[in-house]
Formats: C-alpha cells, structure tokens, sequence
C-alpha cells in the first residue's frame, strides 16, 4: 500500500492539482468541480451493502489518512482524499486499473473538446 497503482502514479507525477489547473484555465473557483461527486460517493460507500470488498466508513477514513499522509502527502487536499481512495478501490477490486484508465480517457476527452 505505499506505493501508488500504475493508473494513479502518472496523475501524482503531473502534479495535476486543482490549483494548477484552474489558473491554467483561468477558473476562479477554489473548491474542483469533482469535489461534490467525491463526497457524495464516499457517503455512498459508507452506506453501501453490497458483496464487493468495500471498506466500511472506519476503514476508508483510516485508509484515506494513513495514505494522505504517506503515499500522497505531497498532493494538497482534497486531491489527496481523492487519490486515497481510487488507491483503496484499486487495492480491493473494487475497480481495476484498465477501468480507471478507460474513465480518466473519457474525462480527457471531453474536457478537450
């Protein structure tokens, strides 16, 4: 676990943080559009019954800070929270590295539309 999956290590290399990109595209806006949907589906996992390996709301915020403070210590928050988490599912099956890469190119893609 302290090292970041495949799919997330090319994110942390491009330091690609909200902060950047936002003066990149001249958004005065500090909080990332993606904020809201990443707290709505951490409320959702911590609600979830399902047969998938998904961490309780003990385990993802345990999960969540001890890679916050290792692994993605030097992304910002909630970068960081967002990162933690795509690393645990990873981890857990919850979504595989081929999935993740195939909706992070569809994201690309219409943003560069």
């Amino acid at each position: 676990m302290n090292t970041p999956p495949d799919a997330l290590a090319g994110i942390v290399e491009r330091n690609q943080v909200w902060s950047r990109m936002a003066a990149k595209y001249g958004v005065e806006n500090p909080v990332p559009p993606w904020k809201t949907s990443l707290d709505g589906l951490c409320d959702a996992l911590d609600r979830t019954a399902c047969d998938a390996d998904v961490p309780d709301f003990k385990e993802r915020r345990d999960e969540e800070d001890e890679l916050s403070a290792t692994v993605y210590a030097d992304l910002p928050y909630p970068e960081n929270q967002l990162m933690s988490l795509a690393h645990s599912l990873l981890n857990r099956g919850v979504i595989t590295e081929a999935e993740l890469a195939q909706r992070l190119s569809a994201v690309r893609a219409r943003l560069e539309a």
